[in-house]
Parts: C-alpha cells; structure tokens; sequence
C-alpha cells in the first residue's frame, strides 16, 4: 500500500509507505519456489519484491497503465477537470484521452506475454500492478474488455494462473501472509475494511479482493505444467 493508492492516484512511482513495507516483509518466504521471478518497474513493485525477499527481474512487458498527462493525478482531480474524457475512459477500452495507453492495448500486451509464458517450463512468480492482474484475469476468463474495470485488485494477494493445453485456469484472491497472520494489513487502522474502497477509481464500493498479484501479477498452481506461476500485486 502507499499514497497513491490511498488516494485513487494514477502512479507516479511513489514507495510503499512503511505500514505496507512492513506487511509484505511479514510475507517473506510465503510464495512458493519458481524458476523466475518478475517485477513490474515500478518502485512500489520493486520494493515489494524485495520484502518478499524475491530476487526480481524487471519485465517491461508487465509494465502498468501508462496513464499519459494524468499521470500523478488523482481520478477526483481529472473527473473535474475532463468529466467526458473520463467517461469515455471508463467505457470505452479502446480510449485512451490521456495520450497514454488504453486498457486494450494493455491487455494485448499482457495476453502476448501469457503467450510467452506459457512455454516457460517452469513456475513463475510476478510482482505486479494491479491493473496487470485485471488484463490478465480478462484474457485468461476470455471476458470482455470493459470487464476489466469489475475487477478489484487489493494489495498483497495472489492470483494463480495455471496453463496446460491452451487452457488457462484461475484461483484468485490468497492473500500473501503467513498462517494466523492477518490484521489490518495496510495499516490504516480500519480493521482491514477495505473492501468498501473505490480502489478502481469507477465511482462505486467495490467489494472481494484478490491483489495481487498483486499490486498484482500471474500464476499458477504447481500441479499444472504449462504455464505454471504465481502473481502477486504490490503492497
């Protein structure tokens, strides 16, 4: 977790904020061995990776939303001052008013890697942005892409993609955290009641977690060959 996330605020590589630093080193030593491991290039994913103690490469490729000109803004802030081009946004997969990269090129990319991924013989773990866990959650489910935004993504949780003959399957939602652990996990003090934050920035509550991968990522269960991995979204 950090301010950005607090806030509803398109990334601009801010740290994890201590109480978030804190919960995913608490974490170290959950996920289970892999033949790689990935980060997005982020600090906050960076950061992560490392309390996990995962000794991550960068993959460009599991890169965020490059959110454009309304990077380091808050949803709140861009609403008021483009209501349409945030409407149209938040409808349209294809748009992309900020001048950065629409939600369905994100998930081609996404979906190229997974391609990829899929002929890795071995597990994968992926500390992510949770938009990347969204992209790939739609391609693996082969849902539409304005579902993307249905998708919620807390901090700190895994979603297991599992591969074997062109197939995908998905387990979502185990949170990354030793047994009996748990708590108020981003440290804000509300019991760990985030369930009814807009995290997605869609104007409603959204409720069921799964970061996470977290802050987001892929992976799978170790059962399953092809394609097996583990994805975790950032603190």
């Amino acid at each position: 977790m950090n301010a950005a996330l607090r806030e509803v605020r398109f990334d601009e590589g801010c740290p994890l904020d201590p109480a978030g630093a804190a919960h995913a080193r608490t974490a170290a030593g959950v996920l289970p061995r892999a033949g790689r491991a990935l980060v997005s290039p982020t600090v906050r994913c960076r950061q992560t990776a490392a309390a996990l103690g995962l000794d991550a490469d960068d993959a460009s490729e599991l890169a965020g939303l490059d959110m454009g000109r309304w990077r380091g803004r808050t949803l709140d802030e861009v609403a008021a001052a483009e209501p349409e081009a945030v409407a149209r946004w938040l409808t349209d997969p294809a748009s992309a008013p900020h001048g950065g990269e629409s939600v369905h090129e994100l998930c081609e990319r996404v979906a190229a890697w997974l391609d990829e991924a899929a002929h890795f013989p071995g597990r994968t773990v992926a500390v992510v942005e949770p938009e990347v866990v969204r992209a790939a959650t739609v391609r693996v489910l082969g849902a539409p892409e304005p579902a993307f935004w249905r998708i919620d993504v807390a901090p700190l949780r895994v979603a297991e993609f599992s591969g074997r003959a062109d197939r995908w399957n998905l387990a979502l939602g185990r949170p990354v955290e030793r047994a009996g652990e748990g708590g108020d996990r981003d440290g804000d003090g509300d019991g760990d009641r985030d369930r009814d934050r807009d995290r997605d920035g869609d104007g409603d509550r959204d409720q069921g977690h799964d970061h996470d991968h977290d802050h987001d990522g892929d992976g799978d269960r170790g059962a399953d060959r092809s394609g097996s991995g583990c994805g975790c979204g950032c603190g």
